[in-house]
């Protein structure tokens, strides 16, 4: 579904990206991590068209889209979500949900969609069991804890009818047991919608809860690739990211 050939980004004498190589598969699940400015999310950014690579080539289902403007990359069905919620506070649940569901069915013109009157009752209802907010449609979003807040904006991924997902800290700020409910979300996601899902992360605990394959970037390039329990045992990526054995 996604594959990143020997991408490099450099910042005039800073080099970000050293020739990473990624490839995700539909439906697969996967997380990266690594210590702060190892170019995590400058890879979400050259993936969603925010930064050109400075060297390599990004393909998602074949099509090359290196460098594409990010709107042209969101409507072929990669949709990311930041670190803080990019809901709208003023608006209810269910309307935050109605307006991708709209843009999508309009071509990317939302107002020609609403104008056709679309009905979004029912994909309505099914995103909100999906991410646990039934009897939540009508309360405004700045209303929800933080962590409902987070899965409200997932959910407004998938409405978008999004085929991979790109997840960028998405339990930044929550307590333990959201983490966990997060990531119980997050696999319930992956396997019923048949989505990919690609998490950037620094909770090591909602890591090892998504049970899923580990990339470990440092220092701009992919230092390891595998499960979590090999990628601990590594003695460069506790030296440079997992700490000391009693924190791992």
């Amino acid at each position: 579904m996604l594959e990143v050939r020997g991408v490099t980004k450099s910042f005039g004498g800073l080099t970000a990206l050293r020739g990473v190589d990624l490839s995700i598969g539909p439906g697969e699940l996967r997380c990266i991590i690594g210590p702060n400015g190892c170019g995590k999310t400058t890879l979400f950014n050259v993936i969603t068209g925010e930064f050109p690579p400075t060297s390599g080539q990004v393909l998602y289902r074949g099509e090359e889209i290196t460098g594409w403007p990010p709107h042209e990359i969101s409507r072929r069905g990669i949709a990311r979500k930041f670190q803080v919620p990019s809901v709208y506070p003023t608006l209810s649940v269910a309307e935050n949900l109605e307006i991708p569901i709209v843009a999508s069915r309009g071509g990317g013109r939302p107002w020609r969609a609403l104008r056709a009157g679309p009905t979004t009752a029912l994909p309505i209802r099914t995103l909100l069991g999906q991410v646990d907010l039934v009897g939540q449609a009508l309360r405004t979003a700045s209303a929800l804890a933080h962590g409902r807040r987070q899965w409200l904006e997932i959910a407004m991924l998938l409405g978008r009818d999004a085929q991979l997902l790109l997840l960028d800290e998405p339990t930044a700020g929550m307590s333990v047991a959201e983490t966990a409910a997060t990531a119980a979300l997050v696999r319930q996601i992956q396997r019923e919608r048949g989505v990919a899902v690609v998490v950037i992360e620094h909770d090591m605990s909602f890591v090892r809860q998504l049970e899923c394959r580990v990339l470990v970037m440092i220092r701009g390039a992919v230092h390891f690739e595998g499960s979590y329990e090999d990628a601990q045992a590594d003695p460069a990526v506790r030296e440079a990211y997992l700490g000391h054995p009693e924190q791992c």
